[in-house]
């Protein structure tokens, strides 16, 4: 079983009808234009064979009046008709007395686009001679805004998404007059220009049915790109008015499947979406307009990912069709269908697929199908998420992981959250939310590596080889702790599958940050994330952590007096001083606490920096010392040690002079009792499933457990076998992350069932 979204069928759909007369004038109206001819409709035996059907045939927008989208039909259309409409103009009007009247009235379009919509308004603003404004989102790639304003348009960028480019776009409406707004996205008081551009769309569809009449054909499917809906109501119009009916299939993304969501909760909602290379139906909301007649006339409505567009991109270039990603999200769409038994498909099937858009440059996506722990741990590894805040280090941060994640669990339709006070440092939380009141369990892993410059071959390679005589994944952060966390998303995976609903939430923390500060960590927290209990899937080497200890860090200067090395009279040496601190530092640590369980508390002197140049007197020395603390041991009690030992000092020297010492970061120990019911249930879940039990230690590091444990969330630390932390060369077991997919399955079965 696989746990991706399912699709969604609606029978009804089959028997439904409509009357849709052709719109007076609009096939003569494109005819008008310059270089006017049908796009080619492409026939794909090869194809249709391959998936049992009769025929596949793919009507290809990639070259529509110069401009590589179908998206000028519609667009030309509601603006030939809303200028009309502003001007008082009948519908006849030709298109050069229809641009002499806008440019004496000083018209100007404006619109919010991803890409070929505004692109397709400026191709009409400038054949009309008239101005054109177009929003677009600040994710918009420079080139694709290149294109757009090289038809003659100002680009206005907009900080935020494409929603706020299209609030942008109406207040520009609103408050300057002779502004029409060319929107394809219908809300309450904007609905005739949106209709105007759904009619434009019947040119494409009726040479469609001309082209398959000419081949001897009757198409009885036909699957269509959806995205804010425009384009598939004129399908789904088209599909349910002719003499013998279609099947209309919608497509859209995994990330923005705002048309998917709306059908199974049967009625419109927002989505939340996030990044796709089908960038033209990236939409979170649907058309209110096109909304009643797409909920009862599409038969189906299946969700794609990036991958399986750009894999039917590749087919399609294959077979000489010019296609991009929303072009190829239809074959795509067709691929999932056939892999399923529904009376949508079948050996007789005429398949006709919307081919939306022409090539186009685009980053190639990596498969977010994969949900085995080794698998997973592959991709995740291949990412580079080096912590841009450590010393030493190049790092680039969690984006591109954190839109990888939140692919994966929009694929799967599994809630996700997003998370980033820091620009740059997203986290993503997952959860499978559970349908009562039982336990909820936490997996929290950080997505963060260390430096790839002190790893000594590929750092990003993710691949398969023998290490100690055991199969390994290699690379920077397989084992610290992307292998943990691929496990953990491993047993989301297989529970999602089963299609049974959990009585608790299981929730993912994919976390930023944790190698430095533990921002991501902390924001989830102040987030209001909480969980009924937590594992964090660090390298435990199969062992389960309970316990660990603090750290602090206190940052002391000991002062001196700035003078030319020359003057010791008046010259006072900070460093020389410091030496003094340090003396009585080292034997202090001595006297640190002890804790039954953890040992004895350590520090050692991390950093210390002074002096401005070898030929003068440094004013000042900083060390700064970390704690490794345990319970018993306070910030208070530090400082106040801290403060005696210094005091101690300059009563010895009356010379030495120093600043109150402080905390710079503080981090709690971790505890949990052996006998919690949580470990208990940890052992047995373990027991059960590899037959021997893990050895329950205390760790000799830091993790996020103690931040969960400090908010009342009772943590583990427990995770796979592998060595080269922070190492030259890193791996993790393919065994152990095996064994941990099969056991984190279990626990959320034990646990949240």
């Amino acid at each position: 079983m696989t746990s991706r979204r399912p699709i969604y069928y609606n029978p009804a759909a089959l028997n439904e009808r409509i009357t849709s007369p052709r719109i007076e004038g609009l096939q003569a109206f494109h005819q008008s234009f310059p270089d006017y001819a049908p796009t080619p409709l492409v026939q794909l035996p090869q194809l249709a064979a391959e998936l049992g059907v009769r025929n596949v045939l793919v009507k290809d927008e990639s070259n529509r009046f110069g401009l590589p989208s179908f998206k000028v039909l519609g667009a030309s259309w509601g603006c030939f008709r809303a200028i009309a409409a502003k001007l008082g103009l009948p519908a006849t009007v030709s298109l050069k007395d229809l641009s002499i009247q806008a440019k004496a009235e000083s018209i100007v379009l404006t619109t919010a686009t991803m890409g070929n919509h505004g692109r397709a308004v400026a191709f009409m603003a400038r054949l009309l001679g008239i101005e054109a404004r177009i929003f677009v989102p600040e994710c918009m790639d420079q080139g694709t805004r290149d294109l757009i304003s090289g038809e003659g348009a100002r680009i206005i960028v907009v900080t935020g998404n494409y929603d706020k480019a299209v609030q942008s776009a109406l207040d520009e409406s609103r408050l300057k007059e002779g502004v029409l707004l060319i929107q394809d996205t219908a809300f309450e008081g904007y609905e005739d220009v949106p209709a105007w551009i759904v009619e434009g769309y019947s040119t494409m569809l009726n040479e469609v049915h001309d082209g398959l009449a000419e081949l001897d054909l009757i198409g009885n499917v036909m699957i269509s790109p959806a995205g804010v809906g425009s384009l598939a109501h004129a399908v789904a119009k088209h599909c349910k008015s002719q003499s013998l009916p279609l099947s209309m299939v919608a497509v859209e993304p995994d990330t923005a499947a705002c048309l998917s969501s709306s059908l199974a909760a049967g009625k419109m909602v927002t989505t939340q979406s996030s990044e796709t290379i089908m960038d033209g139906m990236d939409c979170g909301t649907v058309s209110s307009t096109a909304w009643p007649d797409l909920q009862r006339l599409v038969d189906a409505c299946v969700s794609v990912s990036s991958y399986e567009a750009h894999c039917a991109v590749q087919y399609l270039t294959s077979n000489s069709v010019a296609a991009g990603p929303c072009g190829g999200a239809s074959l795509a769409a067709l691929r999932h269908l056939a892999k399923e038994e529904s009376a949508i498909l079948n050996k007789d099937s005429v398949v006709v697929l919307l081919s939306t858009e022409g090539a186009r440059q685009y980053s190639i996506p990596r498969d977010v199908s994969v949900e085995d722990a080794v698998g997973l741990t592959q991709t995740l590894t291949q990412i580079n998420s080096s912590n841009p805040t450590l010393s030493l280090t190049d790092g680039v941060g969690e984006t591109e992981i954190a839109n990888w994640l939140a692919s994966w669990f929009a694929h799967r339709d599994i809630e996700y959250h997003w998370i980033e006070k820091v620009t740059g440092r997203p986290s993503i939380v997952g959860v499978l939310r559970g349908s009562e009141d039982g336990k909820s369990l936490m997996f929290n892993g950080h997505t963060d590596t260390v430096s790839l410059s002190s790893y000594e071959a590929d750092p990003l390679s993710g691949s398969i080889q023998i290490r100690d005589g055991k199969e390994a994944v290699l690379g920077r952060g397989s084992l610290d702790m992307k292998g943990g966390l691929a496990a953990a998303l491993a047993a989301l995976a297989a529970t999602k599958a089963t299609g049974r609903v959990p009585r608790g939430d299981i929730i993912i923390a994919a976390v930023s940050d944790e190698e430095d500060a533990s921002q991501g960590t902390q924001e989830v927290i102040e987030a209001g994330w909480r969980a009924d209990a937590a594992v964090l899937p660090e390298p435990t080497q199969a062992g389960i952590i309970t316990t660990h200890k603090g750290f602090i860090w206190v940052e002391v200067d000991i002062l001196g007096v700035a003078e030319h090395g020359s003057d010791p009279s008046e010259g006072e040496d900070a460093i020389l001083y410091a030496g003094s601190f340090l003396q009585a530092l080292e034997k202090y640590q001595s006297q640190l606490r002890i804790d039954e369980a953890l040992g004895q508390a350590s520090l050692h002197c991390g950093l210390i920096r002074g002096g401005e140049e070898p030929s003068s007197y440094p004013d000042k020395c900083t060390i700064t010392v970390e704690f490794r603390t345990v319970p018993a041991q306070t910030e208070e009690s530090i400082l106040n040690d801290m403060g005696k030992l210094l005091k101690s000092i300059a009563e010895q020297n009356a010379r030495v002079r120093y600043a109150q010492p402080r905390i710079t970061m503080s981090r709690p120990t971790q505890k949990i009792p052996v006998d919690h019911p949580f470990v208990r249930q940890s052992l047995a879940t373990a027991s059960s499933v590899l037959k021997s039990e893990p050895v329950v230690k205390c760790g000799p590091f830091w993790t996020d457990a103690a931040l969960l444990g400090a908010v009342g969330i009772p943590s583990i630390v427990w995770g796979p076998a592998g060595d080269g932390l922070h190492a030259k060369e890193e791996w993790v077991e393919v065994e152990s992350l095996r064994q941990f997919e099969k056991v984190f399955t279990q626990l959320v079965q034990d646990f949240c069932y």
